[in-house]
């Protein structure tokens, strides 16, 4: 069984930064596929970024502004996330999937284990 922790969130001014971390513990699999997702009110869930094996892969409207990258030492999963605006006021979850990330990452049915989530609120 997979257990992931979310932290990071928080309340931030527009323009500001916050990194997000996810730590993975439990049996997991050698190479795993680990992404971010995100719900705002009102809204479904949607994939921000993934990572696997080095590689990573960004939703379209998340290039350029957000970061995603896994310390493998630390079985830690982080999104540096930049020049925030009010759009990105969500719930941020972490998810793990123990295979490759491959074209499915955006969708939320890939993913067997998943955080709790962690807010962030950007006004």
């Amino acid at each position: 069984h997979v257990q992931l922790v979310e932290s990071g969130g928080g309340s931030v001014q527009a323009g500001q930064s916050l990194r997000l971390s996810c730590a993975v513990s439990g049996y997991t699999n050698s190479y795993y596929c680990m992404a971010w997702f995100r719900q705002a009110p009102g809204k479904e869930r949607e994939g921000v970024a993934a990572s696997y094996d080095g590689r990573t892969w960004y939703a379209d409207s998340m290039k350029g502004r957000f970061t995603v990258s896994k310390d493998n030492a630390k079985n830690t999963l982080y999104l540096q996330m930049y020049s925030l605006n009010p759009e990105d006021t969500a719930i941020y979850y972490c998810a793990y999937h123990g295979g490759g990330c491959g074209s499915l990452w955006e969708s939320d049915g890939y993913f067997e284990s998943w955080g709790q989530g962690t807010q962030v609120t950007v006004s």
